[in-house]
């Protein structure tokens, strides 16, 4: 029977706790945000990117195993009506007789759940990995992920680490390798479309894992970046505040002190605008007006803000004189020219009414025909990206991924690991899958699995035949695992 605490042991417990709690705010970890579960849990998110993996389910049959192997199997119970991938090389050895190792399938289940996390069987998935192999699985993903990324196989990347968030949706290494690999990739893209949409995959995530692992400094490292990326300065220097608070590598930290100054005058800058476009005009005009003498007289939004804030304080000749700058700077600035409207339609200046109402119509009709064909020329490309597989990125061009500064653990040994355990606990029997042990043929239970992704067996036929050497990516993976394995049994 379990005793009960004394009422000294619980006071004794609580002051502990609140002693971590006080530690914890003096290092500055504070959970401000907690999102909801479907905003951070991958199977459950919007998925933003999914469109540019699908086309890698083509490559995938489905089949399900016979009572009798499930009967055998610890983790058979979770197979019941589950289909499971194989690649179209691997049907034809399946229905030769040849036996499927389950670590194939292990790697196939990967590739599918990562291509789509939505998909109707990824949980199943999961939790048929979770019992034969446990968490040492998922972190043998991560190192093919990190492998595909460092030669230069970003899609193939992006799905591990996908596939890595699916078994633990808070695992913080895959978090910070996918953000990255995200990263990478629309920086190396000219496609606006794919850049906007990896890009805010990117950063949701780098906001994700800083508030997840809130002492985890690289986050707060390459969110700095993420947002110093789209002009928000502010969320920049606070995000690498967080860093030096964290971040224990003298070279980073050097970067990223010489990076705050950098940005000292912007970031008051920004405060400036957002002061005026608040309302504060008369705080936004104090910060912006020194400005006008520095560096940074040339940035046109610098002049545009300050009109804005002297309209508001019905300083009207020195907005007018503020707008005609950003015009000299940047012609086309439609909003200029409305602000300058409106005080030309206040002021009842017909000439200047006609000239402004003509410009802003001609830069609107260009610009109109301007987005038209940018819109047709990025769809066009868009569907290339959706159905071709990209191509290695050059050498130089590629990143390291290797995490092996921010645990012990080593990603293969660990799989290896997993995999004896499995066998070790299955020792009455063995993983591998024949096709006796199979309740019909892939092309038979293709049609379950294409239900759940949106295909039919026939477009997934047709469409793989289109795509170049289907198995060869598969086969790298499969034999990273294999490789682990053997070096287990050694």
């Amino acid at each position: 029977m379990k005793k009960k605490k004394s009422a000294k042991k619980q006071q004794q417990e609580q002051m502990i706790h609140k002693e971590d709690g006080n530690i914890l705010q003096a290092l500055g970890v504070t959970r401000t945000v907690i999102r909801p579960r479907e905003e951070v849990d991958i199977q459950l998110r919007e998925d933003r990117i999914g469109r540019y993996f699908k086309k890698y389910l083509n490559k995938f049959v489905f089949v399900e195993f016979s009572d009798e192997f499930m009967a055998g199997n610890k983790a058979g119970h979770l197979m019941k009506g589950v289909p499971v991938p194989l690649r179209r090389k691997e049907v034809k050895e399946f229905a030769g007789g040849h036996g499927i190792d389950f670590l194939v399938l292990a790697e196939n289940m990967a590739w599918v759940m990562g291509c789509d996390p939505h998909f109707k069987y990824t949980e199943n998935y999961c939790q048929i990995l979770r019992k034969l192999y446990n968490y040492k699985l998922y972190e043998g993903m991560m190192k093919e992920g990190r492998d595909a990324a460092e030669n230069g196989e970003m899609d193939n990347a992006c799905i591990h680490f996908r596939a890595a968030l699916c078994m633990k949706y808070d695992y913080m290494h895959a978090m910070y390798s996918y953000a990255r690999a995200c990263r990478v990739m629309y920086e190396h893209s000219k496609n606006e479309e794919y850049i906007g949409r990896f890009k805010a995959e990117s950063l949701d995530w780098f906001e994700i894992l800083t508030e997840t692992h809130p002492r985890f400094a690289m986050g707060y490292y390459y969110l700095g970046y993420s947002y110093l990326n789209i002009g928000l300065y502010g969320k920049a220097k606070l995000a690498w505040q967080d860093y030096l608070k964290f971040g224990r590598n003298g070279k980073d930290r050097r970067e990223i002190t010489k990076r705050l100054n950098q940005i000292a005058h912007p970031v008051a800058i920004e405060d400036g605008c957002l002061k005026i476009g608040a309302g504060r005009y008369e705080e936004g005009i104090e910060i912006l007006e020194p400005y006008l003498k520095s560096q940074f007289k040339d940035w046109w939004p610098l002049h545009y803000y300050l009109g804005r804030g002297y309209v508001q304080a019905d300083r009207i000749s020195d907005a007018v004189t503020e707008f005609k700058k950003v015009l000299q700077m940047n012609g086309s600035h439609l909003e200029t020219m409305k602000e300058l409207l409106l005080i030309y339609e206040e002021q009842d200046d017909r000439a200047n009414i006609k000239k402004y109402s003509e410009k802003i119509k001609l830069i609107e009709e260009a610009q109109a025909a301007d987005q038209a064909q940018l819109v047709a020329d990025t769809k066009k490309e868009n569907k290339r990206l959706e159905d071709e597989e990209p191509k290695p990125l050059p050498e130089e061009d590629r990143e390291s991924f290797d995490t092996s500064e921010l645990d012990e653990f080593e990603p293969e040994s660990a799989l290896a690991a997993a995999h004896a355990e499995a066998e070790a606990a299955d020792a009455e029997g063995d993983t591998t899958v024949s096709a006796d042990e199979a309740d019909g043929s892939g092309a038979e239970q293709a049609g379950a699995a294409d239900d759940a992704s949106g295909n039919t067996g026939a477009d997934a036929g047709s469409d793989a035949g289109r795509n170049a050497d289907p198995d060869a990516r598969a086969d790298g993976g499969e034999k990273t695992l294999r490789k682990a394995v053997r070096r287990k049994k050694k």
